[in-house]
């Protein structure tokens, strides 16, 4: 009967925390979305635009920019790889012609 009492006493007060935190989250979560729609507003829309249109503008340009950042990045990388295996090739043909030169005296 005691164990009963106690599991009851720490059901009642797991509880009391999980609600706590969840009105928490929520107000912290709430008043965050609040700042983000005025700033949005006040800062990030055009003529006309709502705030959630501003959004998903926004949104899809950050999608356009990381974008071509990565096609970017993939260019430099196969330009380095260009360069690197030209140059390796490069240095073989100088020992190949190094060493024919050393057979040869």
């Amino acid at each position: 009967m005691a164990k009963s009492k106690l599991i009851q006493a720490n059901k009642k007060i797991e509880e009391k925390v999980v609600g706590a935190y969840k009105a928490i989250e929520n107000g912290v979560t709430g008043t965050y979305k609040k700042i983000e729609d005025k700033f949005v507003d006040s800062f990030l829309t055009r003529d006309g635009e709502t705030v959630e249109d501003a959004k998903k503008r926004l949104h899809e340009e950050q999608q356009a920019r990381t974008e071509s950042a990565k096609a970017d990045v993939e260019k430099r990388s196969t330009e380095y790889k260009s360069t690197a295996q030209k140059s390796v090739e490069k240095s073989m043909a100088i020992s190949e012609e190094i060493n024919r030169n050393a057979r040869k005296h």
